[in-house]
């Protein structure tokens, strides 16, 4: 199993940069200088925009809105005016990366609908048979036509990819066991296609919780603040998003 070093580094090397911007983009704003203001901010948003993407991709596929009436870009457009208007509420440079996020989210929220909770998957997640976790990876991995959603389609640089792994679902010293059995028994991709699709009938919260955990690294406290809950909802959310995918591996494919 491949761990992702470089991409871990590159979180963090991102964050640092985001930090550094911000004397940098409350100077200009003084200044009165938004052009220099959005060339700045310009080279913060690939990133965010890959973020943004997966949480529409999402939406789209559950009906929320059609394909193409919201783009990441409607979204992007908007959070230039956000920083360039109230990136004075930021007080310290080191708060800057989480006040970026949870801007983000709040753009977000705004168009999302509230996904009603799937009780019944979440609720009878130990029950389902091998064919019934077929049926379910073969329906998340088609459109709404029938077709079959290539990752050609997805392939740019703004599109998250989500590279998920075991030890993002297994973090117990007791489990490397399992994780290594999984691992010789399942492909990278089997086991990223069945963490996506299982992520994608969680409720909003838990799948949100455990992406900014696992692929934006960000710590529970901060998710938190992005989120507006306690740091003892954001912990249940994620300990919920967790259990829920460790039973899954353990009844679609049959691993004692």
């Amino acid at each position: 199993m491949q761990t992702k070093i470089s991409y871990y580094q590159n979180k963090k090397e991102f964050r640092l940069f985001v930090s550094n911007t911000y004397q940098d983009l409350i100077k200009l704003k003084k200044d009165d200088d938004k052009p220099s203001f959005n060339v700045l901010v310009l080279k913060i948003m690939p990133e965010i925009k890959k973020y943004v993407n997966g949480q529409l991709n999402i939406a789209i596929k559950k009906g929320h809105f059609p394909k193409n009436k919201i783009k990441a870009d409607d979204i992007i457009d908007q959070l230039f005016i956000e920083i360039y208007d109230h990136i004075d509420e930021v007080k310290q440079e080191k708060d800057f990366y989480l006040w970026l996020f949870k801007k983000t989210n709040e753009l977000l929220d705004d168009i999302t609908v509230e996904e009603e909770f799937d009780e019944f998957f979440f609720k009878n997640i130990d029950d389902y048979s091998k064919p019934e976790w077929d049926a379910m990876q073969e329906n998340f991995s088609t459109d709404g036509d029938g077709h079959l959603l290539m990752i050609e389609e997805l392939d740019d640089i703004s599109y998250n990819h989500n590279d998920y792994t075991l030890n993002h679902v297994f973090i117990e010293d007791n489990q490397k066991a399992l994780i290594e059995k999984i691992d010789k028994e399942l492909s990278a991709e089997e086991i990223q296609n069945h963490i996506q699709m299982v992520l994608y009938n969680l409720p909003y919260s838990m799948r949100n919780v455990f992406e900014l955990f696992t692929i934006e690294q960000l710590e529970l406290e901060e998710i938190a603040k992005i989120r507006n809950n306690t740091l003892e909802e954001v912990s249940q959310l994620l300990n919920d998003a967790k259990q829920a995918l460790q039973a899954s591996f353990l009844k679609r494919f049959a691993i004692d």
